[in-house]
């Protein structure tokens, strides 16, 4: 068979070669490409007549798996699938395997990582040392005794809240269905209101779809406590940006954000440019060079097991 890396995992050509080895020698052919690109016409050009597909996180419109009538198999190296379009996979009966779990521990590090800077104004810390000054107004606040709410209880979710957990943090939870798995970590799951009325952090873990987009808005937010900490290394769109901005410019809460509408650079204008109380990283969530390196065997993987018959991590 046909198998296409349509874009670079952020592994070194030598490990794409190495992984790639064992789909030659079963007597696949395999091509890959070192650059992003988002232009339909040349991504239709790289599938060709490809019967597998591997991508990262950027986007396969329907129009290039409409396109590539061999396609049968997609491996995505990313734990979400919103960037691709299912509508089109269906129609044309191609299964999808991703790489969820390889960025678990990677993803809840910085979420944990981001409360603490908000605690303990870690940045604002570093800011003030490196221009010369002292600690001034920049006391913190302790970890340990908080109320922590994690927000989707999922893999990462719940490698978060273990964490907290051995901060010695309370664990409250909204999840959409119930997880037993959950309530044996200690977390009390409770409707999301209750969650954002109650929590001294909230953690945000839940992947984007038409029922999340906007679950984070004005009321939600309105809910927080005074000076309770938002974190969000999950999805943009879950949360409503310019409601949280102007909680931040009012004083009301902190944040740490990792995601966006779109990946920084920021537009112009973008509501969180410039608003106070605020940690932001640029995506980097996920990028570990242990999650990278995972991340690219998974995806060979997957397409290793497909092959055989045998379809892991089956999104679709």
């Amino acid at each position: 068979m046909k198998i296409v890396l349509m874009e670079p995992l952020g592994v070194s050509p030598e490990i794409i070669e190495k992984l790639a080895d064992g789909l030659r020698s079963a007597g696949h052919t395999f091509a890959s490409y070192d650059t992003f690109t988002t232009d339909t016409d040349e991504l239709i050009r790289r599938a060709g007549d490809a019967d597998v597909l591997m991508i990262a996180n950027h986007p396969l419109p329907g129009e290039v798996i409409r396109a590539d009538k061999n396609l049968k198999f997609i491996s995505v190296a990313f734990v979400g699938i919103d960037h691709i379009d299912t509508d089109a996979c269906k129609e044309q009966g191609v299964a999808i395997s991703n790489t969820g779990g390889y960025c678990d521990d990677a993803v809840a590090e910085l979420a944990v990582g981001l409360a603490l800077d908000c605690l303990r104004n870690i940045t604002e810390c570093n800011a003030a040392v490196q221009s010369g000054g002292g600690k001034g107004t920049l006391a913190g606040n302790e970890l340990a005794g908080r109320t922590v709410g994690i927000i989707g209880t999922g893999a990462i979710g719940m490698r978060t809240a273990e964490i907290f957990k051995a901060f010695r943090c309370r664990l409250i939870g909204f999840n959409r269905s119930d997880k037993p798995k959950a309530r044996e970590m200690g977390i009390e799951l409770m409707p999301l209101d209750e969650v954002m009325k109650q929590a001294d952090i909230i953690t945000i873990h839940t992947p984007l779809t038409p029922s999340t987009k906007g679950l984070i808005g004005e009321n939600e937010i309105g809910l927080m406590k005074q000076g309770a900490i938002l974190i969000n290394t999950a999805r943009g769109p879950v949360v409503d940006m310019q409601a949280l901005a102007s909680a931040l410019r009012a004083g009301r809460i902190k944040a740490g954000i990792d995601v966006y509408e779109k990946d920084p650079p920021l537009p112009e204008g973008h509501p969180l440019l410039g608003a106070p109380n605020l940690v932001c990283t640029p995506h980097v969530g996920f990028d570990t060079r242990e999650s990278i390196d995972r991340r690219a065997e998974m995806a060979f993987e997957n397409v290793t097991e497909w092959l055989a018959g045998n379809q892991i991590r089956k999104m679709m």
